[in-house]
């Protein structure tokens, strides 16, 4: 079995749903008393949430790829970013380690296509949604790829930073998802990708109609996948 490498701890809450998600598959997979090695290296928060607001991503990317470093020395064969957002800065980070980098969007991405799915809905951070570096992965994969309207985004963004990430779970919030998963069905999206590692904590698949592609899990059992392969 190979050594997985998670670079967590954005947020911790999301970092915990790894852990149990790829040491569940494992256990399943292997059984008895299985379960997955695994190198944790978890940042602050607090330091990278703060970059991310003053647009200081050099600095950020510093971090991970420190992580990174950390990780494969500590002896892990590949390793994960557990968040969507941080993939921003996925190529530098691998320029700088020589194990493989897992990406979560092309591991959503091959889920996708297992659908024979075309047009999908994007769903995280305004940093995801608005910015190119983790759509033009999925343009890669021939997706068409849709976001909210300004003012959705702006709501999802909130909902992620004041209250998933804080914890909060609140059922005015799930709605207000939900009413947004059903304004890109009715563009058009065949199915919805929760790209951000909190957002499987506020809906899930049985809160709605459309199907929805839960990043963290994929990413997840992609994971644990490469470790047994």
């Amino acid at each position: 079995m190979k050594t997985i490498g998670l670079i967590g701890g954005m947020s911790w809450r999301s970092t915990i749903e790894y852990y149990k998600i790829i040491n569940d598959h494992i256990s399943k997979k292997l059984g008895n008393f299985h379960s997955a090695k695994i190198v944790l290296y978890s940042v602050d928060f607090e330091e990278i949430e703060q970059l991310q607001r003053k647009g200081k991503w050099d600095e950020a990317t510093v971090i991970i790829i420190d992580a990174a470093k950390r990780i494969e020395k500590a002896g892990a064969d590949f390793v994960l970013i557990c968040t969507n957002t941080m993939h921003k800065m996925a190529e530098e980070v691998k320029a700088n380690i020589s194990i493989p980098l897992l990406h979560i969007a092309d591991a959503t991405a091959k889920e996708i296509e297992k659908k024979g799915f075309k047009k999908v809905g994007l769903l995280g951070t305004m940093f995801t949604m608005e910015q190119d570096f983790y759509k033009d992965v999925l343009v890669r994969h021939k997706l068409e790829v849709l976001i909210p309207c300004q003012a959705d985004r702006e709501i999802m963004h909130k909902i992620i930073f004041w209250e998933l990430i804080l914890g909060k779970i609140k059922v005015s919030s799930q709605q207000k998802c939900k009413e947004i998963i059903e304004k890109l069905s009715d563009r058009g999206c065949e199915g919805i990708i929760l790209g951000c590692t909190e957002l499987p904590l506020l809906i899930k698949q049985k809160d709605s109609d459309v199907q929805l592609f839960d990043t963290t899990k994929i990413h997840a059992i992609a994971a644990a996948e490469s470790a047994l392969s």
